[in-house]
């Protein structure tokens, strides 16, 4: 048994292997800042904290003419999102049933990615992450919704980077109104719009919900890292006659190593 307690819940191998199945389905596309930054780990529930390769001040030492500093480090945050399931949709589940109701599981995995998502480029400074966005040291740009001039606006963030000598390739986070505009839209040609920010970016074009707006990152690597201690995984908390209380979890840390590395719009 580990901390999970999987082996508590009243639910068969055949229906956990189901959910953890249905649970990396609705996470992927929702998962957006990680697929625009370093994902470093997954390191293990026991991997507590994030090296930053400094140290403080002297402190105090039992013996004289000895130098002690104590290493600084980020703590990973530890994320959970519990749910709750019927159990006779557990026990359909379990004789074969293709209609399960996961809704409550939809609905975590969308909170639990909106807090990922926000804490890489929003940052979350109640778990000493800086974001992204914050970090960026050039004024904000204001995004156009008319496909021929946003896809000059990121080509001219691209040109803005590679300026301040951060190559590329390089890739886009939209909030879910830019995601419409782009996955909708098109030139006067009838080109998607979505063709021609990967082409202008040589890089992906993600979703990500939880930030408002849109951030040009380049992915030459070593900019923003994400330390992932446990990556997202299922868990029992408890049980009653008529219900399954599950929860989704992750430990995360943040770093922004190179602010310059990105570029915003609003």
């Amino acid at each position: 048994m580990n901390h999970l307690f999987r082996e508590l819940a009243p639910i068969t191998p055949d229906t956990w292997a189901m959910l953890d199945d249905e649970a990396r389905t609705r996470l992927s596309p929702m998962l957006g800042a990680r697929k625009l930054v370093d994902f470093d780990g997954p390191h293990g529930w026991e991997h507590s904290s994030t090296s930053l390769g400094r140290v403080g001040g002297v402190v105090d030492s039992p013996a004289t003419a000895v130098i002690a500093r104590s290493r600084v480090v980020l703590p990973l945050a530890e994320v959970r999102a519990e749910f709750t399931l019927s159990r006779s949709e557990l026990d359909a589940a379990a004789r074969g049933a293709i209609d399960v109701d996961l809704t409550a599981l939809d609905e975590a995995a969308a909170r639990l990615a909106t807090v990922e998502n926000s804490a890489v480029f929003n940052g979350w400074e109640a778990a000493g992450f800086g974001g992204i966005i914050p970090a960026i040291p050039t004024a904000t740009l204001v995004r156009e919704d008319d496909p021929t001039r946003f896809a000059q606006q990121v080509a001219a963030a691209t040109e803005q980077l590679k300026r301040s000598g951060i190559g590329g390739p390089y890739g886009i986070a939209l909030d879910s109104d830019a995601w419409v505009n782009v996955e909708g839209g098109s030139d006067s040609g009838g080109t998607p719009l979505i063709e021609h920010l990967r082409r202008i970016l040589d890089g992906p074009v993600e979703w990500v919900p939880g930030i408002d707006g849109a951030v040009v990152v380049s992915l030459r690597g070593g900019d923003f890292v994400l330390d992932v201690g446990e990556d997202v995984s299922l868990g029992y908390a408890h049980h009653t006659a008529d219900a399954v209380t599950l929860y989704l979890e992750e430990t995360f840390s943040f770093r922004v190593a190179t602010p310059e590395a990105a570029v915003a719009f609003v």
